[in-house]
């Protein structure tokens, strides 16, 4: 096991190599929470400081991906609104997406994060350069990831990442436009 300064520099050294951000929804952008209407409709709530970290990374060329295993209108509304075109929902096996991914765009797990918060995120969390639960994860999650967020999923934990990423690779923290 690593010591806590052996650890944030391990931390610190696959942060910055990282160029890919790839995320679950529920649990992750979202509190996990499930919100259901009279009529059936389903709405969930997402933090803006998270989005408002996510729209910096884009801003400084990263690239920002959504493997999800539920299939949203909630969240692909988000994620048009974010202008995150990466998105795959429905997704049942995360890591074979990964690989997918990986292939068509021709990266390395060394340079992706991936935040997740349960069982189907373990694999992926366990091959990516940076694997990240969040703060309410799953046991199983975190004891798998090199990095957990102070944050829960959908009350920062994204953002903590974000901005995690950005000082890693030397980027200053500034406004963006919303």
């Amino acid at each position: 096991m690593l010591k806590t300064s052996e650890l944030a520099a391990h931390v610190q050294q696959a942060a910055s190599r990282v160029r890919w951000l790839i995320m679950d929804v529920d649990g992750v952008l979202t509190d996990g929470q499930i919100f259901y209407g009279a009529n059936g409709e389903l709405t969930k709530a997402f933090n803006v400081r998270d989005g408002f970290g996510l729209r910096s990374l884009k801003q400084a060329g990263f690239q920002l991906a959504v493997i999800s295993g539920r299939d949203s209108p909630a969240a692909a509304a988000r994620l048009r609104e974010l202008d995150i075109t990466q998105v795959y929902f429905g997704v049942q096996d995360k890591l074979a997406c990964f690989r997918q991914m990986q292939q068509m765009h021709k990266i390395s797990a060394k340079e992706v994060a991936y935040i997740g918060d349960d069982e189907p995120d373990v694999p992926v969390i366990k091959v990516a350069g940076l694997g990240i639960a969040v703060a309410n994860a799953s046991l199983n999650a975190k004891q798998a990831a090199q990095y957990v967020t102070i944050a829960p999923g959908g009350r920062g934990a994204v953002r903590e990442v974000c901005d995690l990423l950005l000082i890693a690779q030397s980027f200053e923290l500034s406004p963006v436009r919303l």
